[in-house]
């Protein structure tokens, strides 16, 4: 088990992270992608467990949360999400993301680069705000992710025009909500995996009785997930 206090906080081109190096090699890399008013210690609940062969890593948002009391967020409030209403959520395009996008994955490029660390691919989990982000760079750049877990969110709008039949074939995905969530209401995710099974992923879906969080069933399963 890998607690926080196992990991380290550091500064990378002006970003913090929080990363845990991996215990073994060879290595895989996983990202942690926060949700809104999140920052790079949020995530670490749902990876205690997870194999020491991960190399992890868990950048802050570059944007403070606007109207929320602290934290952080992955875009401005311009683009179209302030995470208290619903509605908001079907205002988020895939392309209005694609900027925020490059900007994470050339931040993994450069610190694997410098840490000598295979990451061609690599794993992803996103909660809420970061569940889209994680989504969206799935969905745009198949060929560098491997294994997605999506807690709590959704697909953004206008995916349908590049997620067309066998996009992501293959591509395993794990998909967790719960049904009384009433910040992204269980439709959403459901509506996400209608969209993932036509593109040929292979999605893992659990959902149970709670609201916005990962219930401990789903956890165990998440664990199980990113096992193998």
């Amino acid at each position: 088990m890998y607690a926080q206090n196992n990991t380290q906080l550091i500064t990378f081109q002006n970003t913090t992270l929080r990363i845990r190096p991996a215990a073994v090699k060879p290595s895989r890399l996983l990202v942690l992608i926060h949700g809104l008013t999140g920052d790079e210690n949020s995530m670490w609940v749902f990876v205690r467990n997870f194999p020491d062969d991960y190399w992890i890593i868990a950048p802050r948002g570059p944007y403070s949360a606007e109207n929320h009391d602290g934290g952080y967020s992955w875009w401005p409030k311009q683009a179209g999400f302030d995470g208290t209403i619903e509605d908001s959520y079907e205002s988020i395009a895939l392309e209005v993301l694609r900027p925020v996008t490059n900007d994470l994955i050339s931040l993994i490029d450069a610190y694997t680069a410098k840490n000598n660390i295979q990451a061609s691919q690599f794993d992803l989990i996103g909660f809420s705000q970061g569940g889209i982000l994680a989504n969206t760079l799935s969905i745009l750049y198949p060929e560098r992710t491997c294994r997605t877990g999506i807690l709590a969110s959704f697909i953004p709008a206008n995916a349908e025009t590049i997620l067309q039949e066998g996009a992501l074939k293959d591509k395993p995905f794990f998909v967790s909500h719960g049904r009384l969530d009433e910040k992204v209401r269980v439709e959403h995710a459901r509506r996400s995996i209608e969209m993932l099974d036509r593109a040929g992923a292979q999605v893992t879906y659990c959902e149970d009785e709670v609201g916005h969080k990962v219930s401990a069933h789903c956890l165990r399963a998440l664990e199980k997930f990113f096992a193998s």
